[in-house]
């Protein structure tokens, strides 16, 4: 790959607790060779790479994808990778535990269902504002350090899933926006920066989740002009296990529509 023009880099969720390395809390099996490998990528070409944007899962325990936020009739919170649907929350196999949060929570997997969204999965806590989990992955975070004091540039951190009523697997929007919170609004900032450039290199996790997501935000949101800049760096990135089928429907939809597939070695000096 040769003439790239304006070149950014977005890299999705590079935190602890997506990888693959003791204690994680969400492991996502190669997360940590992806991230290895731009890592590799930012010290081989980093003087080509005018922008780099990193997006940060951020969450607090008390989450509507977290079990806390739910129980069942005796009390009990759901397990890990339960999936509430409206039907379950309508018919009390769940129910918020703070019953202040009921009609909330059933209008949000309501409006999942109309939105044609992920359906609520129960994740463990993870990558909890604070925790060793949150942060970026070590050798990651070395190398956007390295890149920020060579060339005087800052990283663009861009926080995620804050608001505890709606998941945000998109750094471009909430699942359900909320109208009166401007942090689950579209990110018109990062949309701006990424308007601007010729080329955006992606990477990080997960692939199937939010990866997917965010990317399918920035080309609705842009347009399909815009489309052909994304390039999808395929070998700094992995699925979810169990949600492989989603990251190849991603891939499959999203090169339909323009996006560009590329391995991090394929990309030249």
């Amino acid at each position: 790959m040769h003439s790239l023009g304006n070149t950014q880099l977005l890299i999705i969720d590079p935190q602890n607790d997506f990888c693959d390395i003791p204690g994680a809390a969400l492991p996502v099996k190669g997360a940590s060779a992806d991230l290895n490998r731009v890592a590799a990528l930012m010290a081989r070409m980093g003087d080509r790479i005018d922008a780099i944007h990193v997006t940060l899962d951020s969450h607090n325990p008390l989450d509507i994808a977290h079990g806390v936020w739910w129980c069942n009739a005796v009390g009990e919170s759901p397990v890990p990778f339960t999936v509430i649907s409206a039907a379950d929350v309508v018919g009390g196999v769940w129910r918020a535990r703070d019953p202040d949060q009921q009609a909330t929570s059933l209008a949000y997997v309501q409006a999942l269902a109309e939105r044609g969204r992920h359906q609520l999965i129960i994740w463990p806590e993870h990558c909890l504002i604070g925790s060793w989990g949150h942060g970026v992955h070590v050798g990651l975070f070395d190398a956007l350090s390295q890149w920020g004091r060579k060339h005087l540039k800052t990283v663009n951190y861009v926080t995620k899933g804050t608001n505890p009523a709606t998941e945000h697997y998109s750094a471009i929007q909430a699942e359900v926006p909320d109208p009166n919170d401007p942090a689950t609004l579209p990110n018109h900032d990062l949309l701006a920066r990424l308007a601007a450039a010729d080329t955006i290199l992606v990477a990080g996790e997960a692939l199937s989740h939010c990866v997917a997501s965010t990317v399918s935000d920035i080309a609705d949101h842009l347009g399909v002009a815009h489309s052909g800049k994304l390039v999808l760096l395929d070998d700094c990135t992995s699925p979810v296990a169990g949600f492989e089928a989603l990251g190849r429907a991603f891939i499959a939809e999203m090169t339909e529509r323009g996006m560009r597939t590329l391995k991090s070695s394929d990309i030249a000096r």
